[in-house]
């Protein structure tokens, strides 16, 4: 249950480009909790507001914002790219927020997360990925593109699938998310981890996330497959999982550098 004392303000981050990053912040205890959301979600999913009712109602700092593109955030979602919202969510931490942060990623958020804990180790706590899909442009998305997809991507540099079958995918995104892959690794991260990760997820499979585990360098990784879980993992008892490993990363001592 939500505090009512404690307040969720909100407000704007101007980027250099001009466009404007929604954020939403309740304000207590660091290291500050950063939620980073999934390709196309917002930071008013189940996970994240989960995230902000537990952060109320034990005091904690928690800040969660919407990329460029996504939710009440300014831009075109066709013009974003990886490399985009890792800048937008270094821009978030690095203006936002001071000491130590935990990042909690979900879906493409764990890619994020990953690539701005390589940025800025000495600020990063630890993590929290929840069915992390490092690498999906090129590992997860492009290989399994329809041929009439792939003629589209050449010819206009978009392609628009049914909406039923996803969402828009542009050869700028695959262009970039090309750039920014951290498989095979190493994946030189020396901070805890905490990986869920949906045993019946079709979006990313537990193989593909057991990989990011075992690539990260560090030792204190913890992977948890979760048989009967989707890729969502957004029941009860999967937020349940996803504040407990939270809680543990903010409270616990930190780590030696």
């Amino acid at each position: 249950m939500t505090d009512d004392n404690v307040t969720e303000t909100d407000g704007h981050l101007v980027c250099g480009d001009g466009a404007r990053l929604a954020w939403r912040r309740t304000l207590g205890a660091g290291p500050t909790i950063v939620w980073l959301g999934g390709f196309h979600s917002d930071m008013t999913g189940n996970k994240a507001q989960a995230l902000a009712d537990w952060a109320a109602a034990s005091g904690r700092d928690y800040l969660r914002f919407d990329y460029f593109g996504h939710g009440v955030s300014d831009g075109d979602f066709l013009d974003g790219t990886i490399g985009r919202w890792r800048s937008d969510a270094l821009a978030v931490i690095d203006e936002l927020t001071t000491g130590q942060v935990v990042l909690v990623g979900s879906s493409m958020g764990g890619w994020i997360s990953t690539l701005v804990t390589l940025a800025r180790s000495e600020r990063v706590r630890g993590l929290v990925l929840i069915a992390p899909a490092a690498d999906f442009t090129e590992t997860l998305m492009r290989p399994n593109l329809p041929p009439e997809a792939l003629e589209q991507l050449l010819s206009d540099r978009v392609w628009r699938p049914p909406p039923e079958h996803g969402y828009p995918v542009t050869q700028g995104l695959m262009d970039d998310g090309a750039q920014w892959c951290v498989l095979p690794g190493p994946v030189e991260i020396d901070v805890p981890v905490r990986i869920l990760q949906g045993g019946a997820d079709t979006s990313v499979p537990w193989r593909h996330a057991l990989a990011l585990a075992e690539a990260i360098t560090g030792e204190d990784v913890v992977f948890t497959l979760i048989r009967d879980g989707d890729h969502r993992l957004s029941r009860p008892e999967d937020l349940q999982r996803m504040l407990a490993a939270v809680s543990e990363l903010s409270t616990a001592a930190s780590p030696a550098r």
